[in-house]
């Protein structure tokens, strides 16, 4: 069977294919992938570092028949293990990093076994063309409302409950992988940059730009992770739904929301050394003291009070975006937290109402 050829990536092309096989090495395939691929490796980390030294060192030609070895190994395996139960009518897309030798020799047993087997042209390079382009280069069809307050408002919690509600939302702490804080990605491994944009095209692929999309407000960087250009454009333009909670509410939140942390004292000692105004001598040894005695509510407020709220306040100030309204609750009150969803998603369907405008 002639294998085929397509440099189609969209969502709805990748759609048609029963399987995205991705046979790059484990650690590529980690770095980054098409959303949705399986990775089936024709060579897996050490293996590929083997033929690369023996390609370097010694010939190419030794390269190649070690390779060959050792791809056929490993399609062999997969032919047993993950693709054992598919029937004739299997088709599957498979790429590699370029489109080059590694595809080709998956994809002509594939296409031998009778299966309908395509190749990505240009392999994980022209899908990762495409994500830059959308991401940096282009224009997104979106409108935003932006979950706004200082933190321990409850915003991630809102969020949720508007998303159960019925509302488009965008979690952009979750595709992170980061709390988005100081203590957001204390003990958590982010997925890289490139992955991280992967996440986000494949999540706004699937928003509807006809609908309001509800996203929580953020600074241009989640962790270490960067909020691509074109996104970034979008969410900066954005009016803001503001979530109003009072200090020691706050603190009780956090205190809950972060029980993972509080109670780790090299956490702890690591958020500390990361703030941005190192604390006096005296002030850190209150903070220690308040970790040892195990009051973190009281920890929590003195750290709201000194360092996150008035970096909110500054960045608020700079922002000077259109609010919404202005919504108080108590963030550890399931009850007002609902309360406070009911409000915002009122206020969001206000501005659908309104016949703001669609387009960008």
């Amino acid at each position: 069977m002639t294998l085929q050829l397509t440099e189609d990536v969209s969502a709805a092309a990748l759609a048609r294919h029963d399987m995205i096989i991705d046979v790059r090495s484990p650690g590529e395939f980690a770095e980054d992938h098409v959303p949705g691929a399986v990775n089936l490796p024709v060579l897996d980390d050490a293996e590929r570092a083997e033929v690369g030294t023996i390609y370097v060192r010694e010939s190419r030609f030794k390269a190649r028949r070690v390779g060959a070895a050792l791809v056929a190994r490993n399609v062999a395996r997969h032919l047993q293990g993950a693709l054992a139960d598919r029937d004739g009518s299997f088709a599957p897309l498979v790429y590699c990093w370029r489109g080059g030798m590694r595809s080709n020799a998956m994809a002509t047993i594939l296409s031998q076994v009778g299966w309908r087997t395509t190749v990505l042209s240009g392999g994980y390079r022209t899908y990762r063309r495409q994500v830059t382009a959308r991401l940096y280069d282009g224009e997104l069809a979106l409108r935003f409302v932006l979950l706004d307050g200082h933190t321990g408002a409850g915003k991630t919690e809102i969020l949720q409950r508007l998303g159960a509600g019925g509302l488009q939302v965008l979690d952009l702490e979750g595709l992170a992988e980061h709390r988005g804080s100081l203590f957001g990605g204390l003990g958590r491994a982010q997925p890289s940059q490139k992955l991280f944009e992967s996440r986000l095209l494949a999540a706004l692929d699937g928003l509807d730009p006809a609908r309001v999309v509800v996203a929580e407000a953020e600074s241009s960087k989640i962790g270490d992770r960067m909020v691509p250009p074109a996104l970034w454009k979008r969410l900066a333009e954005a009016p803001h739904i503001e979530l109003a909670a009072a200090r020691p509410a706050r603190a009780r939140y956090l205190v809950a929301a972060y029980g993972d942390i509080v109670g780790d004292r090299a956490a702890l000692e690591t958020a500390f050394g990361q703030l941005p105004v190192y604390p006096s001598r005296k002030r850190l040894e209150n903070w220690r003291a308040l970790a040892d005695a195990g009051a973190f509510a009281e920890l929590a407020e003195a750290l709201v009070e000194l360092h996150y709220d008035p970096a909110y306040d500054r960045a608020r100030r700079k922002a000077g975006r259109p609010t919404l309204g202005r919504i108080e609750l108590d963030p550890s009150d399931p009850a007002s937290q609902a309360a406070a969803a009911e409000a915002a998603t009122r206020l969001i369907g206000a501005l659908d109402a309104g016949g703001a405008r669609r387009d960008p």
